[in-house]
């Protein structure tokens, strides 16, 4: 058998030795991910933790951030997603209508309840509460939420063709409003992402109750209309933007689904289809409870979507799948990058949409004249 190295010893044993000291009871929890995350799927939280801090949040790197799942309901928007925000770790966002729904309750002083899983449905029904596994609401939520949605957008500057993007915007701008109305701080994502100036983009605009109101509305006359083409071409211009004035692009996933692919499907946009020449993200960070040999986008691993141009083959080792509930995994990233980094400064790329679509439509004509 032959040595790996000189001294005799395989190359293999070259990492650091699992030796932690006891847990006290007093440690911060970046402190605890450090010196106790040393395996598995703890190990992998460490990996993504750290790589998160040390190079996705350089100056130079642009953060996409994509949620799937009943975060906002759960009370992540507020407790992590916001502070993240507020400290200018995520420069776009791309989610579930259904996340931003949920989150908007918060913006209007509506409650939710922690409540069980065991329940009878039927008898919640019968009693006018909605569960969301165990989380419980009023029926009235629901309905006091579609008709916020409906009365802002018969504003007139919603009367017209719109990206979810700045259809979004506007949104938070008015659930702002209502913060400051009702005497709320730091409740709402949606009004926190319009406050930073971050776009926040949806991969499926009728799939949720904020769509199901905009539709209603079409029915009476309406003339919003969100533009997934527009959405598609605006996510690709923030990443190509980001690359062509000499950083980087980070993709963050919490969770999978249709927020996963539209947030990395950013890349073969610009290479397979609009045929510009890119290598794809530099950094992949994933919290997912999918298994990856179902097939499924969710379970997906970075070195697969190498196979598609959305992440660069070069940034495999600055890429950490961590197998583990988003519910449990985004609260210790989010205080573990709050613990070890400073705030960075505000990107605003909302204001930055059109001057990013210009690049991208110019590097177009100039790569595929035959495309158009």
């Amino acid at each position: 058998m032959s040595a790996g190295s000189e001294s005799g010893r395989s190359r293999f044993l070259s990492g650091a030795p699992i030796d932690p000291a006891p847990i006290r009871g007093d440690e911060i929890v970046a402190d605890l991910i450090d010196s106790a995350f040393l395996a598995y799927n703890a190990g992998r939280i460490r990996e993504a933790a750290q790589l998160f801090v040390r190079k996705v949040l350089e100056p130079d790197v642009t953060v996409g951030l994509s949620l799937s799942g009943a975060l906002t309901p759960a009370g992540l928007g507020m407790s992590a997603l916001i502070p993240l925000v507020d400290a200018n770790f995520v420069d776009w966002i791309v989610c579930t209508g259904a996340i931003l729904y949920h989150d908007t309750h918060f913006g209007l002083g509506l409650e939710m309840r922690r409540g069980r899983a065991n329940v009878s449905d039927v008898q919640l029904r019968e009693e006018g509460v909605v569960r969301i596994y165990d989380i419980f609401f009023d029926y009235d939520v629901l309905l006091s939420t579609d008709a916020f949605f409906r009365q802002i957008i018969d504003a007139e500057e919603f009367q017209r063709p719109m990206s979810s993007a700045e259809f979004h915007h506007l949104c938070g701008r008015y659930v702002r409003e209502r913060e400051k109305a009702l005497g709320l701080e730091r409740k709402s994502l949606l009004a926190a992402c319009y406050e930073a100036g971050v776009p926040v983009y949806t991969s499926s605009p009728g799939d949720s109750s904020i769509g199901m109101n905009v539709a209603a509305k079409a029915l009476t006359g309406s003339e919003l209309r969100l533009e997934p083409a527009r959405d598609v071409n605006e996510t690709a211009a923030l990443v190509l933007d980001a690359k062509r004035s000499g950083g980087k692009s980070a993709a963050v996933i919490v969770g999978g689904g249709s927020p996963k692919n539209f947030l990395l499907q950013t890349e073969p946009q610009i290479q397979e289809v609009l045929g510009i020449e890119e290598e794809g993200h530099d950094y992949f960070i994933q919290l997912t409870d999918a298994r990856p040999d179902t097939g499924g986008l969710s379970g997906a691993t970075p070195s697969e979507a190498v196979s598609w141009g959305k992440v660069d083959p070069q940034a495999l080792p600055d890429t950490v799948t961590c197998y583990v509930d988003a519910t449990v995994g985004l609260p210790l990233l989010a205080a573990y990058a709050l613990a070890r980094h400073e705030p960075r400064a505000r990107r605003r790329l909302y204001d930055r949409r059109d001057a990013a679509l210009d690049r991208l439509q110019a590097e177009h004509r100039r790569a595929a004249p035959d495309r158009h």
